[in-house]
């Protein structure tokens, strides 16, 4: 399986920080964030993957290459405008041969069984699986409603109807999807992935829910960094398999 790291943001809520450097390039335990992410990929059997570029996003291709010293084959989707989670998917659609493709943000750190989520996927062969998480604010992130079987059937409130939640969750920023998901989606316009999901729920498509337990941050603010870097420190999260 391909997979799509999303790195294209401005990072503007961690300015002055991501001024002159693209925010998948700030550093956690003397590595650039993006690098782990695409060790987790590597960790679980992911070599090749595309990488969506837009501010600063030289920096990004001249830290990263072809991926030779990582192990891995990569290749770039560069945006001239910013194209948003769906419209930058959209555009690297031909990347993915009509198969699951796994993505993920470039600025979240996270420990998930990409294996588990992948053979899960597989097995109930849905439009797309999310992996989500428990979370107190789970409703300011964006509230999914999962059934007790663990399908999503709402999204921020939006999608089948009368059906009751069993688990109230937010999206981690990882999932596998189906390029079939894409087909609405407009080529070219910003957009975000949350929108096709949402109309097809709202048709009846299955969309999957993956519950993590383990390890996710969010790199969004300075406070979120400091904590990151202080978790990887401390070994909270233990970045340490994911080194070659």
């Amino acid at each position: 399986m391909r997979a799509m790291i999303l790195a294209a943001g401005f990072g503007t809520r961690l300015r002055p920080l991501t001024n002159t450097i693209p925010k998948p390039l700030l550093p956690v335990a003397g590595r650039p964030l993006i690098v782990w992410n695409l060790l987790l990929l590597k960790q679980h059997g992911i070599t090749e993957a595309i990488i969506n570029l837009h501010y600063l996003g030289h920096l990004i291709e001249q830290e990263l290459g072809d991926g030779s010293a990582l192990g891995m084959r990569l290749t770039y989707s560069r945006e001239t405008v910013i194209l948003g989670t769906g419209g930058g998917i959209k555009e690297a659609e031909a990347f993915f041969e009509n198969q699951p493709v796994v993505v993920m943000n470039a600025d979240t750190l996270l420990d998930v069984d990409l294996t588990e989520v992948i053979r899960l996927h597989e097995v109930h062969d849905p439009v797309a699986t999310m992996v989500v998480r428990a979370d107190a604010e789970a409703e300011a992130w964006g509230p999914v409603e999962l059934d007790a079987m663990q399908q999503v059937i709402r999204i921020n409130r939006t999608g089948r109807v009368g059906v009751k939640a069993a688990a109230l969750c937010m999206f981690a920023g990882v999932h596998v999807l189906h390029p079939r998901v894409l087909a609405d989606v407009p080529r070219g316009k910003e957009s975000s992935i949350i929108d096709p999901y949402v109309r097809a729920l709202e048709r009846g498509d299955m969309i999957r829910g993956f519950p993590m337990r383990g390890y996710w941050s969010d790199i969004g603010t300075p406070d979120r960094y400091a904590q990151a870097q202080q978790d990887a420190e401390n070994r909270v999260i233990d970045l340490s398999r994911r080194v070659p």
